[in-house]
């Protein structure tokens, strides 16, 4: 018997979970406005809010699980990656709250958490199976053997998925967050409008950073002959561009599941709730034979959902930290 209280808080979204033996039974997200001023998040106002949001976030997931302080069993926090001053404020009160009652820390990797995330809700995936991981600073396809062992066997080399969708919203004068905006309209417009060249990167690995280039000239050029070119073809554009990368994605998905033999795939991360990306990878499971598995929206972004389904499995291996235990912007996957 488990009841893990965990604790995510390694960006902008402060986000409290509870897990019952295996069962997420809460999970609160208290979302951050004021970067949207600003047109990306602004780390030292993210650890603020954090604060601020961090002990009511606690109450109202205590609340809506219906369990109180001294029926949590041990404390999951996000240890990272991340932003190390919104993650010393998670990390801080686990610490505290950990050692008020007397019961176990559990570190988790914020990129393994994304993986996990798969197994709160049926269908779990069978190990072995590759996890194509998608957020605003990471793109890889991973191999996971079991619980916690996973393999990165393809990466970007520069920008992320979801920076490139962040950096085309900001080029097309969208408002922060860009990414599901590019959706939105993806989703009223052609996406063979506009073709643009898929990047050439060897093995299973990525890079947006010349796709991200080739878009913003592609852009300029149309503006020089139209200057109402994006406005007129908006949703247009969103399409193609969302098309494309959906293309990449899914071409070295493809290329690693022929490779290690393998048709149980997943997808993770906050760009994993892209319709686009979620449409494709139906369409080529159909084609291929793959078993899919999707987790549902709320554990697609940053959320403690996914933190307490990590935790609960580290509790069963009775895998502990120390109160020495400190916040990493940057952790070896």
């Amino acid at each position: 018997m488990s009841v893990i209280l965990a604790i995510e808080s390694s960006c902008d979204d402060t986000s409290v979970a509870i897990c019952n033996n295996g069962k997420i039974t809460a999970n609160v997200i208290a979302n951050q406005t004021i970067h949207e001023n600003y047109g990306g998040v602004i780390p030292e106002l993210a650890s603020r809010v954090h604060q601020q949001n961090i002990v009511p976030t606690v109450a109202q997931a205590l609340k809506n699980a219906n369990v109180t302080k001294q029926d949590i069993s041990a404390v999951a926090f996000t240890q990272g990656p991340g932003l190390l001053g919104s993650l010393l404020v998670g990390v801080s009160f686990a610490k505290s709250f950990a050692l008020a009652l007397g019961i176990p820390l559990i570190s988790v990797n914020h990129m393994h958490a994304h993986i996990l995330a798969h197994f709160i809700d049926e269908p779990k995936p069978k190990f072995p199976f590759l996890c194509l991981t998608v957020s605003g600073g990471h793109t890889q396809i991973v191999l996971v053997k079991d619980y916690f062992d996973m393999e990165i066997i393809g990466e970007t080399l520069d920008d992320a998925a979801g920076e490139a969708f962040d950096k085309t919203a900001k080029i097309l004068q969208l408002p922060y967050p860009g990414g599901p905006l590019i959706d939105k309209h993806a989703q009223l417009g052609n996406p063979k409008a506009f073709k643009f060249a898929e990047p050439q990167i060897a093995d299973l690995n990525f890079s947006f950073s010349g796709f991200k280039t080739s878009i913003l000239y592609f852009i300029r050029k149309q503006e020089k002959e139209n200057e109402n070119f994006i406005e007129e073809n908006l949703n247009d554009i969103c399409a193609s561009v969302q098309y494309s990368i959906v293309q990449i994605l899914l071409n070295k998905l493809k290329k690693a599941a022929i490779q290690y033999q393998i048709n149980e795939i997943a997808i993770a991360g906050g760009v994993s709730a892209n319709s686009g990306l979620r449409n494709g990878l139906h369409e080529t499971a159909a084609q291929l034979g793959w078993n899919i598995y999707i987790p549902a929206f709320q554990y697609c972004t940053d959320n403690a959902g996914m933190i307490a389904i990590a935790g609960h499995h580290k509790f069963l291996a009775e895998d502990f930290v120390a109160q020495d235990i400190a916040p990493k912007a940057r952790m070896e996957f």
